[in-house]
């Protein structure tokens, strides 16, 4: 099986220089995969990867419980259509408590009645879909969110929607190969 390339290919230890080929080296060993084409691709503008992945390390352990911050993740993506992201954060939101179910009904989201979700997690998937198909949060939604999130954690709610589609633009406009495309998460 070869290897697909992305519009930018992935780089190597030259490309990178030795600080972003150990990142996405490190990376890669973390997600099981031969290469992390995220990493080995924008690791290639060195400076711009090197202040971004303490902003995403940031969010990815901030203010928010990790189970809303993987709900938030996996909505953004379903709704990109962001393969990539959904392959990565499919196994995350697992070992954060979103089991399978929970995941479908995330995806399933508002076409279920929401079923098993809490208010909490309900809450989080409005003001997701509002904030990325519409640039807003109504005043409806701004309320219920918040009830259940401090004013931090609001902020920390739009940074982190906001760089999951970023990055699944980036993603879908570099052509970013999945990881691992032979295990690709199906998540419809």
């Amino acid at each position: 099986m070869t290897e697909e390339i992305g519009r930018i290919p992935a780089g190597g230890f030259r490309e990178l220089g030795p600080i972003n080929w150990v990142l996405a080296k490190s990376a890669a060993r973390t997600v099981r995969a031969p290469r992390m084409h995220l990493f080995a691709t924008l690791g290639q503008h060195k400076r711009l990867f090197l202040a971004m992945m303490p902003f995403s390390a940031l969010l990815l352990r901030g203010r928010l419980p990790q189970v809303d911050t993987e709900l938030v993740i996996l909505r953004v993506a379903h709704l990109r259509g962001s393969e990539y992201e959904l392959q990565h954060h499919r196994w995350m939101g697992r070992r954060r408590g979103l089991d399978d179910h929970t995941q479908e009904l995330i995806f399933a989201w508002p076409d279920t009645s929401g079923g098993d979700l809490t208010d909490r997690q309900k809450t989080l998937l409005r003001a997701t879909d509002e904030f990325i198909l519409n640039r807003a949060i109504s005043p409806e939604v701004w309320q219920q969110l918040s009830s259940h999130l401090d004013k931090r954690q609001i902020i920390e709610f739009c940074m982190l929607a906001g760089q999951y589609d970023s990055l699944a633009a980036t993603m879908s406009a570099l052509q970013i190969p999945l990881d691992n495309p032979g295990q690709s998460d199906r998540y419809r």
